[in-house]
This record gives C-alpha cells, structure tokens and sequence, in this order.
C-alpha cells in the first residue's frame, strides 16, 4: 500500500495544472492580505484640538491663543482642553492682543501676556474638535469623535474586528473539515466584500464595530483556507514553494497595495468600499479553484476526487493510471472507522500527544502574533508620513519570507524556526540599549526584530501544516489562528504598557519570542516527512533535543479512541 503522495505521483510537482492552482490561490488571498491591517487607516487618530466656535468673534490670533501648550516631551498644542471661551472672549473684547511668540515659544516666562494667559481656567472642548487633514480627509475617529473622553473606543474597535477573526477561525475550521474547504474559503472572501461595504454605510460608532466585527469573520479564515488547501493539492518541493514564498509574496504585495489605496483616497468610507472591490473580484474564481482531492479522498468521496485527479492528469499531458483508490478496500476500512465529518475541535485535545502538540502550538501562535501586530501598530504609528511609514513596515517582509522559503527548502523546520525567531528575540530586548541615544540603530533593531519574528511566523505556518492530519488540518491551523487572533487583540493595548515603564512593550515581545523558541524544542521535527493523514499517524512529541537532532517516527502510544483507530485514508494505491 502507498501512502496519497506516492498514489498521486503520476502528475508530477510542477505540471500546468498545479501552475493554474497556484496562481488562483494567490489571488484568493489577495482580500485578506488587502483588508488585515485596515484598522490602522480607517482608526487614525488624526492631529487635533478644541474646536472654536466661528459665532464666538475671536480674531485667528486669539483662536490660537486660547488652545493652551504642553510642555510635556516638547511644547505642544493641548488635544482635549482649552482656555475658557466666555474669558477669551472678554479678553479680546477689552482689545488686548495675544503675544503668540510667548504663547508658542515657552522660553519668555514672566511677561504679563504669560501671566495673564496661564492664570485662565481651562475646560473641555464643548465645541466638538477641529482635526487636520494634511493625512486624512477623514477617519471613523475624527469622524465619531473618539478622542480624548472617548479614546478607549479607538483600541476597542481593533479588538472587536480582531475577535471576529478569532470567532471565525473558531468555526471555520471545523466546517471546512466537514463539508470542504472551497466552500469556507469563498464564504469568507463574500463576508469580506459585503461587510466592507457595509461599514461604509455606519450612521454611528456602535453600528460601525458590529460590522467591523462581521467583516474580521472572514479576514483569517480566508488566508488560512487558502493555505490549506494549497497544502494539500502540492506536493514535495511544490508544496514549499507555494506556502512559503509565492503565496505570503502575493499577501504582502496586497498588504502595500492598501497603503497606496488609502494615500489616494483619504476618506475612510470610500476607502472602505474600495477594500471590497478585490473580495468581489474574486466571486467567479468559484468555478475555477479545484477542492482539496485528498480531503475528498479523507471523506470517502473516492470518485470525486478520482475524476478531479484525472483531469488534472489531462490538464498535465500525464496518463493517469487505470486505477489510482482501490475503492472496496477504501469501503472496508471506512465502514469500520469514525467518518472524519465526526472529528471536532475537542479532539484537538483528546489523546496525550495530540493534546501536548496542539498546546504548544497555540503558545507559540499567540506569542508570535503579540510581537508581529505590536511591531506593525508602532512602526506604522511613527512620525512622519503614515502611508510610507505602513510602506516600509509591509516591505521589510519580503526578505522575511524570502529566508523562511530557502530555510524551509534545506533546513529542518525547528533549527529554521528557532534560528529566526532567536534573533528577532534578541534583537528586540537590545532595543533597551538604543531606545533614546541611537535612534537610526534603534530602528534597525526594530527592523531586525521583525524580520526575524516574520520569518520564524513563515516557517510557524509550515510546521503547523505538517504536524496537523488531513482529517483535522484545517481545524487545527484554524485553532492555532484564533490563538493569533487572541494576540493581536492583545497588540493595540501593547503599547500602553509604556505607561509603566518605557521599556515594558519591548520586554514583553522580547520574553514572548523567546518562550516560543524555548517551546519548539519539545516539537517533532517534520522535515521532508509525509504529511500526517490520521490522527494515529502524527508524530510524538519528544523530550528536549536539539533542534538539528534527527528524528524516527515512532509508533503511537495506544491511546486513541477506539472510534478512531482507523484511517479512512490510508488504503490508497496506484497501479502503474
């Protein structure tokens, strides 16, 4: 008996039709890469101050003058507060004229201007605020005024769409274990497309985060189909080279596609009906994405996925043998084993080794999407232009996964993986050192930081999918997403840490990297093995070895259900 691989060797790994696959799958992520970081766009935090009244007569200088400065990390006009109007007003009436010098420029202390100003009562802003549109026409914050009182809405939001997309890796993953991945992954992009354009329509702040929710639903549950399915129709170097260079090139260039979208267009509305357009472009591809043969094969759908394999013989110009599934002994076996449509989320849990594999991996998900989003919200929150500051924080990861590709070519997963993710550690815990005296160094650790995490998250991706059986793959990536989802839900808040010590975000990101690291050491290693298709078939995992120490399959511990002790994939053949 031969495992799937070996039954579906007959169309090579790199023929016209694994090309079109390819190629199709890469457009299908092309929604979620468009859509992931939205929220940093559509939630800007545009400059701002009090509003002044054009009723209240002040002359431009005095409407300057009542907006008190900060002294606070260097002077700075005040966001939330101002001198009271009905005083400003009885100022200016009395013809008295404001030094704006001394208003601006703290340097002159003691002039009776000073004096007079810093002696007035400040109040809130009861006019609403005005905010500068050199970035933005408009955001949702300028737009519903969640600032100052309001500004705990602004991070609760990015919590809101980052929880859809843990809800929906929550379910996702389970229903396309069970009825398929093509239909998941194109309910997913039409959840994306409709609810871009819904948000668009929000008359208010509540309407706008239920939808935002619905359209984080589908965000990473695309991605991660779309990576799962690619999974499981390549095969040997083909499967490498789509999961880990073409596909997270085409979600990278789509992620720099946004920031040029959104530098064009500066209303967030329009900006979200634009961010629709590639969800809908996406519909007829229907017709074209072939479904994953070996889940067909996992579910004892043995002629679906025979007549897909025989098209895809005729598509390659290969002769397909006369019979690729022996479907009697396919038949016998399913009949006494527990139909994969039965397996849930629990049984991630169920037996001590799939359980110890499906832990660790949750941690070292979770871990790394905290130190990713938390880098992405700081970088892109810098001074400067915010569309070149998004720019370059989405290019420095090409070469991210441009390493993770050639490591997961010729290295063993765990070395490539903890090598990585070991540097960017390091790279972000130095950053105490340069933080204040060397800016230029600080940013190239910054920089050298998420290169290293981005490449250990490519290589994450890879082992996740070779450790995980078929008939549970894509509950399991999803299950280890919703964990990412947890994380970068996690990541607005990151910042804020700095509240207590400017040094905490850094050592938080720092120490989670290298608990991922320390982590993956108990992990088996998966390189050039086969993809596990039983739950009995997944590899043990092991007491601390080395991550370049070799690794034997082992036999299983004897603890699977009794329901679940037989493959109903593994009698597979080809007759040549």
């Amino acid at each position: 008996m031969q495992d799937y691989e070996e039954s579906v060797s007959f169309l090579g790994t790199w023929g016209p039709f694994q090309r079109r696959v390819v190629f199709l799958l890469c457009l299908t992520s092309v929604p979620c890469g468009y859509n992931i970081l939205s929220v940093i766009f559509l939630l800007a935090s545009p400059p701002h101050h009090c509003h002044i009244p054009a009723h209240s007569n002040l002359s431009q200088d005095w409407i300057q003058a009542s907006i008190p400065v900060q002294v606070a990390g260097g002077p700075e006009t005040s966001s939330c507060s101002r001198y009271e109007l009905a005083l400003v007003q009885n100022l200016s009436a009395l013809g008295t004229r404001p030094n704006l010098e001394l208003v601006l420029n703290l340097s002159a202390l003691g002039s009776s201007q000073e004096t007079l100003l810093s002696s007035l009562k400040q109040e809130g802003c009861r006019d609403g605020w005005t905010y500068s549109t050199e970035y933005y026409e408009s955001t949702v914050v300028s737009e519903f005024n969640l600032v100052c009182s309001d500004q705990w809405k602004q991070p609760l939001t990015s919590l809101v769409y980052f929880l859809g997309g843990l809800c929906g890796c929550l379910v996702s993953g389970q229903i396309s274990d069970r009825f398929g991945r093509k239909p998941v992954l194109f309910s997913a992009i039409a959840m994306i497309s409709i609810f871009s354009c819904a948000v668009a329509f929000a008359p208010s702040w509540p309407i706008f985060t239920v939808l935002f929710f619905m359209m984080g639903l589908g965000q990473i549950s695309s991605y991660i189909v779309v990576f799962v399915l690619g999974s499981e129709i390549m095969i040997g170097s083909t499967r490498v080279f789509f999961t880990n260079l073409w596909l997270p090139f085409v979600y990278v260039f789509s992620m720099m596609l946004l920031s040029g979208t959104a530098y064009l267009v500066r209303n967030w509305r329009h900006l979200s009906l634009l961010m629709a357009v590639p969800g809908i472009a996406c519909i007829p591809l229907w017709w074209l994405v072939p479904e994953s043969p070996r889940w067909l094969v996992s579910c004892g759908r043995l002629q679906e996925a025979e007549l897909l394999l025989r098209s895809a013989a005729l598509e390659n110009r290969v002769e397909a043998p006369h019979l690729i599934f022996v479907s009697a002994k396919v038949e016998k076996v399913t009949s006494q084993s527990q139909p994969p449509s039965t397996l849930s989320f629990l049984d991630l849990l169920r037996t001590t080794n799939i359980r110890n594999i499906t832990l660790m991996l949750w941690l070292i998900w979770f871990s790394m999407s905290v130190t990713y989003f938390g880098l992405s919200f700081n970088m892109s929150s810098l001074y400067g232009n915010p569309f070149l500051n998004y720019f370059l924080v989405t290019v420095v990861e090409l070469p991210g996964y441009t390493a993770s590709w050639l490591a997961a070519c010729y290295l063993p997963r765990r070395l490539s993986f903890i090598s990585f993710t070991l540097l960017g550690a390091l790279a972000l815990l130095l950053i105490q050192i340069t933080l204040h005296s060397h800016p230029a160094l600080t940013l190239t650790l910054v920089l050298l930081g998420k290169f290293g995490v981005l490449a250990g998250t490519g290589v994450l991706y890879m082992l996740t999918g070779e450790l995980s059986p078929t008939v549970i793959r894509n509950t399991a990536m999803s299950s280890c997403a919703m964990f990412s989802r947890v994380g970068s839900s996690v990541s607005p808040y990151l910042l804020q840490l700095a509240v207590f010590d400017q040094f905490l975000p850094w050592i938080v990101v720092g120490s989670l990297s290298l608990l991922s690291v320390l982590l993956c050491f108990f992990l088996p290693e998966t390189f050039r093995q086969p993809l596990p298709d039983t739950i009995q078939q997944m590899a043990p995992t092991q007491r601390f070895r080395w991550p370049w120490a070799s690794t034997s399959p082992e036999k299983d511990d004897g603890k699977l259900a009794k329901d679940q002790t037989t493959a109903p994939e593994v009698i597979c053949t080809t007759h040549l």
